[in-house]
């Protein structure tokens, strides 16, 4: 579990909240259920106006990659890479047929299909690159509907706020709706840019940054797959890879 992620998030509310209660503020006239839901539900449509649906769903399946990452082994997959170099060295790549049905990771295995197959070297790096840009793109635009909802979220919550002041404006003899059409308008503004700012842009930027780090260990294996190919020395091989152990994860 992303434990900071978790720890960012209640830190940023809890700032909110201590600072409304040290101000003299009670921290329940920052509840109000139909600015919320008018902040929410306008953010939620206008997401959806624009985003194809696939991606979407795909935006909300990965959100859980923001507390629970996705585990991505490049020191295991350093060694399976080592380990397939050196049986290709002994035995030729149609050694690798058996390893081929065993292996786990799509993107390996279809790698792997490649070299028992005779590809070149530069067909194979192209091909696997053009499988890395189409899953980077597919999955940046499902963190962009994270994205899209910290842009639209602070201007549903000004509507929502002009709607309060309408209210007010209409209800100037009657102090108890006057008050009510008062707290939605404030209190909307603030659901709208703290949601924007706490949790929507936060989401959509880790998610880029844990699909970056996919990126980067599926180019690693790529590199890998490809000095196989070439018949590189397993050692040379390893030393290249260490290189992308490198990068944060």
């Amino acid at each position: 579990m992303d434990v900071l992620s978790l720890i960012g998030l209640v830190v940023g509310i809890a700032a909110i909240l201590a600072g409304q209660y040290f101000e003299g503020g009670h921290i329940t006239a920052l509840l109000n259920g139909p600015a919320l839901f008018i902040v929410v539900g306008g953010t939620f449509g206008a997401v959806m106006v624009q985003t194809p649906l696939r991606s979407f769903l795909r935006g909300f399946r990965i959100s859980v990659w923001v507390f629970f990452p996705p585990r991505i082994g490049l020191h295991n997959s350093i060694d399976k890479l080592i380990s397939w170099s050196k049986i290709a060295r002994k035995d030729g790549l149609l050694g690798l047929e058996n390893i081929e049905d065993t292996e786990q990771e799509p993107f390996a295995r279809k790698g792997l299909q490649l070299l028992i197959d005779g590809s070149e070297p530069s067909a194979i790096r192209d091909i696997l690159h053009v499988e890395i840009d189409a899953r980077e793109r597919h999955d940046l635009q499902a963190a962009r509907v994270f994205e899209s909802m910290g842009g639209y979220s602070p201007t549903i919550g000004i509507i929502a706020a002009v709607l309060g002041l309408i209210q007010v404006m209409g209800n100037l003899t009657d102090p108890d709706r006057l008050g009510q059409g008062i707290a939605i308008a404030f209190v909307a503004t603030i659901y709208g840019v703290g949601l924007a700012n706490l949790v929507f842009l936060p989401i959509a930027n880790k998610l880029k940054s844990h699909i970056s780090n996919y990126s980067h260990y599926y180019e690693m294996i790529t590199e890998g797959l490809v000095q196989i190919a070439e018949g590189e020395n397993p050692r040379n091989i390893e030393v290249r890879l260490n290189g992308y152990l490198r990068a944060p994860y």
